[in-house]
């Protein structure tokens, strides 16, 4: 927005969006030397204070993890008590049930084995994404997966592991598999196949944070117009949204993973074509 007097910031735009870019505005040295951090990974531009948000919001869900973690470990070691499921909501419950659904889930997709050998990377990305969206339902708090950065990160991490644990199982097979069941097929599948596979965390960076931006948009919005009674529904339709976006974004993660790593013959791929683990299959 432009004005006689040169350029200005849109009246529109709000000086604090959350309770971290208030308190890093009371720190000066923060405030101004907030461009040494670096540049954005999207658009390579200074980061100003308030671009530092989800940066320490995804630090503190880390933290926060780890100390939950700390606090459920002595219970879970001991393993006589912890095969008594006990008769209410504990720390312990809680990430035996939130871990066991999605390991079962990481079960039905690539099978048993896999499942052990793989899971910390979908369970980490599970926790970590869960509890990054369900910081956008605490007033004050911004969901650090609302950032393309955040979510662009944790989608690369997925592409480059996917891409690892292919290579490492399958070694020159995985590349082969791209070309196609018949060599002459390569020059025409080969590249459609490579821009398939390189467009995946572009999908998962993109769906998440744009679902988690609108949800926390809406809802601040709505809390801002009527601070009693509507946002109780909205918070339970936003919870839905939280645990939802967690399922896709792991469930997709478990397919990539899955695809990748099943062993690829080349003239069986011939015969039965794409539906025999093609990465073609999960789109």
């Amino acid at each position: 927005m432009w004005y006689s007097g040169g350029p200005r910031t849109p009246a529109a735009m709000p000086e604090h969006t959350s309770f971290l870019t208030y308190l890093l505005a009371r720190f000066p040295a923060l405030r101004e030397n907030a461009h040494n951090v670096g540049l954005s990974f999207v658009g390579h531009h200074e980061v100003e204070y308030r671009g530092l948000e989800p940066i320490f919001m995804s630090l503190f869900v880390i933290l926060l993890l780890a100390y939950l973690a700390g606090e459920a470990r002595p219970s879970l070691r001991q393993l006589d008590e912890a095969v008594v499921p006990e008769d209410k909501l504990t720390l312990r419950t809680f990430f035996e049930a939130f871990f066991g659904f999605f390991y079962n889930m990481a079960k039905d997709v690539m099978g048993p084995a896999n499942a052990k050998r793989y899971f910390p990377l979908i369970g980490g990305s599970a926790a970590f994404i869960f509890f990054s969206n369900a910081m956008g339902m605490i007033p004050g708090f911004s969901p650090p997966t609302s950032s393309l950065n955040v979510t662009l990160g944790c989608a690369a991490l997925v592409f480059i592991a996917f891409n690892y644990y292919g290579i490492k199982e399958n070694g020159w097979a995985y590349i082969a598999h791209l070309a196609g069941p018949k060599w002459y097929l390569a020059p025409l599948i080969f590249p459609i196949e490579v821009i398939s596979t390189c467009i995946r965390p572009v999908t998962l960076s993109i769906r998440l944070m744009v679902n988690m931006a609108v949800d926390h948009l809406v809802g601040s919005i709505f809390l801002g117009l009527v601070a009693v009674l509507l946002p109780i529904p909205l918070a339970f339709l936003a919870l839905i949204i939280v645990a939802v976006q967690t399922l896709v974004f792991c469930l997709l993660t478990s397919i990539y993973i899955g695809l990748a790593t099943e062993k690829h013959d080349h003239g069986e791929h011939a015969e039965h074509g794409a539906g025999h683990g093609h990465p073609a299959a999960a789109h």
